[in-house]
C-alpha cells in the first residue's frame, strides 16, 4: 500500500496586489517564485500563510531563454525555508535526465525540497524519484508542454498506471506544477499551484478571496483509477 494523504492543497502564486487583496488570503497556502519574489511581500506571506512552497522559477527562465541563478535560489531557500514550507529543487525543463539528477544531488536542504519529473523523461525516472523522496513534482514539458491535450492525458495516464499501487494510491505526495486547472480531474495530486488568483482577481466581480475560495473548495481524487477502470465506469 502507498502512503495516504490529506485533502488537496492549493498553492496560490504571487505577487498578489494590492496588499489588501493579499491580506484577504490570510490562512491560505502560497507559491512564491524566486523569479518574481519581492522581499516585503514574501515577509508578509510568511506572517499570514498556512503553508508556503518556494518555486525555483525554472518555467520563467525557460520561457525567457535565460540562465538560471541557482546560487541565488539556494540563498533564497536558506533564508525562507522553515516550518510548514518546502521548495522545488532546481531543474532545467528540457534538460536531460543526467543533468537534472546532478542538480538534485547538489540540493543542500534535504527533504525540504521536492525534485521535478518532466513528462518527456522516462517514467522509470519518475519511479526512482518516488523511491527516494517523499514529495515529487510533475512538470509539463516538450511534447507534453500544454496541459489537457489528448497527448498530455495519454502520458499522464501511462505514468499513473505505473507508479500507483493496486488500490490506486500514489507512492508519495505528488505535486502538479501549474496544475490548479486539474483539480477535480482524475489524477490523485496531493497539491497543485497556479497564478490564477494573482492574474485574475481584479477582473469583473472577482476578488482574490472569492477566487481562492472557489479553487480551495475543489479536490483531486484520493486514488487513481486505471484507464481500464475509467472506461468501465464510463460505460
Amino acid at each position: 500500500m502507498g502512503q495516504g494523504r490529506a485533502l488537496t492543497q492549493h498553492f496560490h502564486g504571487t505577487p498578489i496586489t494590492p496588499r489588501s487583496e493579499l491580506l484577504s488570503l490570510s490562512g491560505r497556502s502560497f507559491c512564491i517564485s524566486y523569479e518574481a519574489a519581492r522581499e516585503a511581500e514574501t515577509a508578509v506571506i510568511f506572517e499570514i500563510a498556512q503553508s508556503v512552497m518556494l518555486d525555483n522559477g525554472a518555467f520563467s527562465v525557460w520561457k525567457r531563454g535565460a540562465v538560471p541563478d541557482w546560487d541565488g535560489y539556494y540563498e533564497f531557500c536558506g533564508r525562507w525555508l522553515g516550518h510548514s514550507s518546502w521548495a522545488v529543487m532546481p531543474d532545467v525543463i528540457e534538460g536531460d535526465e543526467y543533468f537534472n539528477d546532478r542538480l538534485i544531488a547538489q540540493w543542500p536542504f534535504g527533504e525540504k525540497g521536492a525534485p521535478v519529473w518532466h513528462m518527456h523523461e522516462r517514467i522509470a525516472r519518475l519511479e526512482r524519484l518516488c523511491d527516494l523522496w517523499p514529495r515529487v513534482c510533475i512538470g509539463s514539458s516538450a511534447d507534453y508542454a500544454i496541459l489537457r491535450t489528448p497527448r498530455w492525458y495519454r502520458r499522464m495516464d501511462e505514468a499513473m498506471d505505473v507508479i500507483c499501487d493496486e488500490d490506486g494510491t500514489p507512492p508519495v505526495a505528488l505535486h502538479m506544477l501549474r496544475g490548479m486547472a486539474l483539480v477535480e480531474d482524475r489524477f490523485p495530486f496531493a497539491s497543485v499551484d497556479s497564478t490564477d488568483v494573482a492574474q485574475n482577481h481584479n477582473r469583473n466581480q472577482n476578488t482574490a478571496r472569492s477566487l481562492a475560495e472557489r479553487w480551495d473548495g475543489k479536490q483531486c481524487p484520493a486514488r487513481w483509477r486505471r484507464v481500464g477502470q475509467q472506461l468501465e465506469l464510463a460505460a
